[in-house]
C-alpha cells in the first residue's frame, strides 16, 4: 500500500513542464480608449469595463 504523506507531498508540487506560458495582452490593447468592449464567446456576449476606480469588470 503506497504512504499517503508521500503522495501529498508530490501532489503539492507544481509540474513545472505542465504550466503553459500564457500571452499576456495589455489591457489598452483590447479597450482601444474604449471604457467598454463587448466580448463574443460562443454564443454568448460579455462586457470588459474599466471602473473610475481603474479596475476591470467582466460580465455576462
Amino acid at each position: 500500500m503506497s504512504d499517503p504523506k508521500k503522495e501529498e507531498s508530490i501532489l503539492a508540487k507544481p509540474d513545472v513542464k505542465a504550466e503553459i506560458a500564457a500571452e499576456v495582452i495589455s489591457s489598452e490593447a483590447i479597450l482601444k480608449g474604449n471604457s467598454e468592449v463587448l466580448i463574443q464567446h460562443g454564443d454568448s456576449i460579455y462586457r470588459l469595463r474599466i471602473t473610475q476606480n481603474g479596475k476591470l469588470i467582466l460580465c455576462k
